[in-house]
């Protein structure tokens, strides 16, 4: 866009994502911006909603937003993430109180905030996960503690991409268990939106990375996103294929998503005292298992970690948010939005991801 000075700009939606990035824009390039709302005049909000769990209950609802309370602001979405745990909502495999939205992320514009010292004013670019799963709205009052500020340089769909998936591979990889240069990991649903954001990470630690996918152009990508080695979701004796690239050793650590009908074969996939970090369920919860287990494949550590308490102080979300937009900043980790949907399309967003459709990351769009 060339320099516009001495020119006035009025634009309309200013507390809109479209709108604010387009004010901000403008003004970057020396205008005056004259802000108005065309929600003033009480237009409808809606969001997704559901009153009972089930393959097909999403419901398009108007809904009523208040003035933000103390602690909260009120953001306008311009992007929302989709993410595996919306599914495991909508199905009652993690069980919710019913009626509820759906969503754990989203990026957009503070609209206005409540009683507040967390500086955060109206107009702020901004990014959020966890609280109640309410994101799937145009609108929504959230905790300003669970708010980051977007960066500049890095979108709203950019922001809404990354945050969960990203803070989820830091936690794995920094966390969980922390690799280290000249480990080697395995890790399922390589070419996913963890999945792609993780073995980036991984390789940027300095670690060789293994992936497991279910076909062959997701292995092409992966491949193109940090895994030196490919392993295909339905091998029928994993354990070999992967004992086989690390002259039999085993990995250092597990990452897997998969759950249930993978679990064994993760354990036999490790070396001796390795880290099996079980951190997803997309094929059922794993069933029960006796500590003997671990103990007879060679001393073995195992987790069942969930992001919320890696971040549970703002200060602790601030840190972990910064490590993530640094490692994407600086280019180690790059952000793949495979496809995007209108928000009112999210059960057809849902069907996809159940179905394997979908690869990098999904935005939603309101």
């Amino acid at each position: 866009m060339g320099r516009v000075e001495n020119k006035i700009a009025l634009v309309t939606g200013a507390a809109q994502g479209l709108g604010a990035a387009t004010a901000h824009l403008l003004a970057d390039e020396g205008a005056s911006v004259v802000l108005t709302d065309i929600n003033a005049a009480g237009a409808a909000e809606y969001a997704a909603v559901i009153n009972s769990t089930g393959p097909d209950v999403l419901n398009w609802e108007e809904i009523d937003v208040p003035d933000p309370g103390e602690g909260e602001a009120r953001i306008r979405h311009s992007a929302i993430g989709l993410n595996f745990i919306d599914i495991y909502h909508r199905t009652g495999l993690y069980p919710v109180e019913l009626p509820t939205g759906l969503g754990s992320e989203a990026a957009g514009v503070v609209e206005a905030v409540g009683k507040d010292d967390s500086g955060m004013k109206a107009g702020d670019r901004v990014v959020y996960a966890g609280g109640s799963a309410d994101a799937y709205a145009e609108i929504r009052n959230v905790s300003t503690s669970q708010v980051v500020p977007i960066p500049d340089g890095i979108t709203d769909e950019l922001a809404a991409a990354v945050f969960l998936k990203g803070l989820t591979a830091w936690y794995l990889l920094r966390r969980s268990y922390p690799v280290q240069e000249g480990d080697t990991i395995l890790l399922y649903a390589a070419a996913g939106g963890v999945g792609s954001l993780a073995s980036q990470w991984a390789r940027h630690l300095g670690a060789t990375v293994i992936g497991v996918v279910s076909t062959d152009e997701k292995g092409e990508l992966a491949r193109a996103q940090g895994c030196e080695h490919i392993v295909m979701a339905d091998d029928a004796d994993l354990p070999k294929t992967v004992r086989d690239f690390t002259g039999g050793e085993g990995v250092a650590a597990v990452y897997d998503s998969v759950g249930r009908d993978t679990f064994i074969a993760s354990l036999d996939c490790l070396r001796p005292h390795g880290t099996m970090v079980t951190f997803g369920n997309s094929s059922g919860p794993v069933d029960p298992v006796a500590p003997a287990e671990l103990a007879k494949r060679g001393s073995l550590y195992l987790t069942r970690p969930i992001l919320f308490h890696f971040i549970d102080t703002r200060d602790r979300l601030l840190r972990a948010s910064k490590e993530l937009f640094d490692v994407v900043a600086n280019g180690a980790v790059n952000i793949r939005i495979g496809q995007t949907y209108a928000l009112k399309d999210a059960a057809l967003a849902h069907r996809d991801l159940e179905a394997r459709k979908t690869t990098g990351s999904t935005v939603l769009l309101p």
